[in-house]
């Protein structure tokens, strides 16, 4: 392919580089942002050649040579994996998902900021978070009057390209020039206290511009690569996601009979994963039609749904499909234009048009209390897993905040329901709906004793469910605090039980 139908802004050619030497541009300590959310739209060759030359830093003898790592959310191992195996990454914000990343956050070698991600861009416009002092963003081509076409994800691209004092382009040809026109782009978010009101009332409504922009003056480098995206494919629904699936339908479907929800439902919003992707499945044989989805990541569910006809349009930050849903992507993308708008992540997490919208949110947990609070992110109280991502910012702000898991995890020696979550992400007062593959407890206007039993008997598996109760009955009867009674000396005592005995 002639690289210059891709890179039409002529300005530019002079500074097409190797990935080598555009990485040799960015400093040791820089603040780095990079484009990239879930393993999509995120640059391939810049960070693994960075890596390298940390790498061959750290062999010289300069051991503490590293940057902070900016982006949407995680990314894929090209990026977020290379950079961590080469020990070149010295904070971390705002989401992460890499094996090497987390073992390296949780053994204190890596500082990780983990954010909700609609707080991020407006952090870094504010300057709370430092000097921007790279920007490193993937995109599928550039205009002859500079403007770009965005990639597979959108995140907080625009952000970054706004802030950084240099740029680096990875331009991908292996992405779909086809992408030209899928993206919604808004551009120069006011500040408080000028903020105004952001004018969308429906998914598939459109606020911006098709494209990126930028300063080309900052541009300091233009890099070839010709790479696709990492997803990793998705369990196929197993029993137990299936379960979870149906208890979920049934309730939805109750709400509809009720008159509380209409028959399309609201805008749908689904967390990533093999669970959130089973419901979708779910919903894709169910009984709603014409519904729509705004959400952070349109993964495979969700294209079926589209090709069905079950999802009228979806509105979302980044595509997150395996390699075969890619492939049907990619041979259908005009069929999907129609449908799907991909926005920054500061619009597609926004709290005010998640509340305006009545989006029904989606999100799995590593476990819920007694009470409904819900741990999203560690393990064992200590141990990050992943980040709480952009779960809090619709769990708050949701018509319906669901919050789904198998009830037990590790074989049945870990349940998923406790008497106290080892750490808080989202607090009682913003889960709605607690649901396993047991049942499905309906928390809305109850008092904390009354969600208790109910979370026990309908979520917890049956061989936790008696020990959860004995411990409410005696919480309740010690006297101490009958709004939400606790037994403090024994409400960690699962986790502690577990981390000496490898069960709870």
């Amino acid at each position: 392919m002639n690289i210059h139908k891709r890179i039409q802004n002529a300005a530019l050619h002079p500074k097409i580089m190797p990935a080598a030497q555009a990485a040799s541009l960015i400093p040791l300590g820089a603040n780095v942002g990079m484009s990239g959310f879930t393993g999509a739209g995120y640059p391939k060759a810049v960070p693994q050649a960075l890596a390298a030359r940390l790498s061959a830093l750290h062999a010289a003898g300069q051991t503490h040579a590293s940057i902070n790592l900016w982006t949407g959310a995680s990314t894929a191992p090209e990026l977020d994996g290379v950079l961590a195996k080469a020990h070149g990454i010295q904070m971390r914000l705002p989401y992460q998902s890499d094996p090497s990343c987390r073992q390296q956050i949780n053994a204190g070698q890596m500082r990780y900021t983990d954010m909700h991600l609609s707080h991020v861009a407006p952090m870094a416009r504010a300057g709370f978070l430092g000097t921007l002092d790279v920007a490193v963003v993937e995109v599928v081509g550039i205009l002859p009057d500079g403007r770009m076409m965005a990639s597979t994800s959108v995140g907080n691209n625009q952000t970054w390209l706004d802030l950084a004092q240099h740029i680096i382009l990875e331009v991908n040809l292996h992405q779909n020039p086809a992408l030209e026109g899928m993206h919604d782009m808004a551009h120069n978010m006011p500040m408080p206290p000028h903020g105004q009101p952001i004018a969308l009332t429906h998914p598939s409504e459109r606020i911006g511009t098709p494209y990126l922009q930028a300063d080309l003056s900052k541009v300091m480098a233009v890099v070839i690569t010709d790479h696709p995206d990492r997803n990793s494919a998705f369990d196929a629904p197993n029993e137990v996601s299936a379960q979870i699936a149906g208890h979920l339908i049934d309730f939805l479907q109750d709400e509809v009979q009720a008159g509380r929800l209409p028959p399309s439902l609201l805008p749908l919003q689904s967390g990533v994963g093999n669970t959130a992707n089973a419901v979708l499945a779910g919903l894709n044989q169910g009984p709603f039609d014409q519904m729509t989805a705004y959400t952070e990541v349109l993964q495979d569910g969700m294209l079926d749904m589209l090709r069905s006809g079950k999802l009228s349009c979806a509105s979302a930050t980044a595509l997150s499909l395996s390699p075969t849903a890619l492939a049907e992507f990619n041979a259908n993308i005009d069929f999907y234009r129609q449908r799907i708008v991909l926005r920054p992540e500061e619009i597609s997490n926004h709290p005010e048009l998640i509340r305006r919208l009545g989006v029904i949110a989606m999100n799995t947990m590593i476990e819920a209390d007694i009470y409904g609070n819900v741990n999203s992110t560690h393990i064992m109280g200590s141990a990050i897993m992943n980040g709480i991502g952009g779960s809090g910012d619709f769990a708050r702000n949701a018509r319906l905040s669901i919050f789904m898991s198998p009830s037990v995890a590790k074989g049945g020696k870990i349940s998923s329901i406790v008497p106290m979550v080892s750490h808080h992400d989202h607090t009682e007062h913003d889960v709605h709906i607690i649901v396993t593959e047991q049942g499905l407890a309906d928390l809305r206007g109850l008092a904390p004793t009354q969600r208790a039993r109910l979370i026990v008997e309908r979520c917890a598996h049956p061989s936790f469910r008696p020990q959860l109760l004995d411990y409410m009955d005696r919480a309740q009867r010690s006297g101490a605090g009958l709004h939400t009674p606790h037994l403090l000396d024994e409400a960690l005592s699962w986790h502690s039980r577990y981390l000496k005995t490898g069960q709870m």
